[in-house]
């Protein structure tokens, strides 16, 4: 396992490395001909790809931190950092999403002649280094909420520097200025559905919250449908890191004999059907006091 998570982290440093330096070139690229073409919308969305290069860098390093072992004071290690990360991500992200809709807001009242083929140029460019980008971490965007801020911010982008340069064909064919800040405002309300999403899922797991992809009431049936089980309580589920979930539970049982292979099966099987990485199993014998807790009067 350790082999597995050292190579992974190798993988994703390689993966961060190359999209930081692939995006920073990108922002040089496209907030200098937004500037000299006066095109609001290429400098509203390399001012979020800064923000994106900001946060490849915080996830970057949560999940470099991720990797040290536990210490006797942090028996858990570093591996909540990934969802701190995730969560200063997507406020980073509300706060340049709020400036960038001021500014919109303002240019509909002054509009300012935008050159469109340069928008069209850099915004293309944008599509290809955002897509090739977000390929980097499409393998773990799945179980990784670190990894999924990643993916998603530079997907968003890959759609939204489509956008803008479709916005450039508007503008040259039709000379309505208006869809400059139009198109800000689009790329506000495109980036504002992802982040939310993200910021919801951060403060979530920041408060120890069950991950949204884990099935409790599955979990719940396959406990009490273990032969021998006839109640659970206290079953707690949070998430160790942005990828990895814990499990503790009490399980009621009606016979005395309890072995290991009962517990390492319980916990393959939570395992390997609801990708639970740690679970922690209390095994107690059914008396008058576990019937009080469980409130079952049926049970035997």
């Amino acid at each position: 396992m350790s082999h597995n998570h050292s190579h992974e982290l190798k993988n994703y440093n390689n993966a961060f490395a190359m999209g930081v330096a692939l995006n920073l070139i990108f922002v040089i690229i496209e907030a200098s001909y937004g500037i000299a073409s006066d095109s609001l919308a290429l400098i509203a969305d390399a001012g979020h790809n800064l923000s994106d290069v900001f946060a490849l860098l915080l996830a970057w390093g949560a999940n470099v931190i991720a990797s040290k072992k536990p210490t006797e004071k942090r028996t858990y290690g570093f591996k909540k950092i990934t969802v701190m990360a995730s969560l200063m991500s997507a406020i980073l992200l509300l706060t340049a999403l709020g400036g960038i809709a001021v500014e919109a807001f303002g240019r509909f009242d002054d509009p300012q002649p935008v050159h469109g083929m340069t928008v069209i140029l850099v915004a293309l460019i944008g599509v290809v280094i955002n897509t090739a980008t977000a390929f980097l971490f499409i393998s773990g965007q799945k179980h990784d909420l670190n990894i999924k801020g990643a993916f998603l911010h530079m997907a968003a982008d890959a759609g939204v520097s489509l956008g803008v340069a479709i916005g450039g064909v508007l503008i040259i064919f039709t000379g309505a200025l208006w869809l400059d800040p139009a198109i800000s405002l689009l790329i506000v309300a495109v980036i504002l559905v992802g982040t939310w999403h993200l910021l919801r899922d951060s403060v979530n797991l920041s408060l120890d919250a069950a991950p949204s992809h884990i099935d409790i009431a599955g979990i719940k049936r396959r406990l009490t449908g273990i032969k021998g089980v006839c109640g659970i309580h206290d079953l707690h589920i949070w998430g160790l890191s942005a990828s990895e979930t814990a499990l503790t539970v009490h399980l009621v049982v009606t016979h005395h004999v309890i072995d290991n292979d009962f517990l390492w099966d319980t916990q393959k099987n939570l395992h390997d059907e609801f990708g639970i990485d740690h679970a922690t199993i209390q095994v107690e014998a059914w008396d008058e006091n576990t019937r009080c807790m469980l409130n079952c009067g049926d049970c035997p």
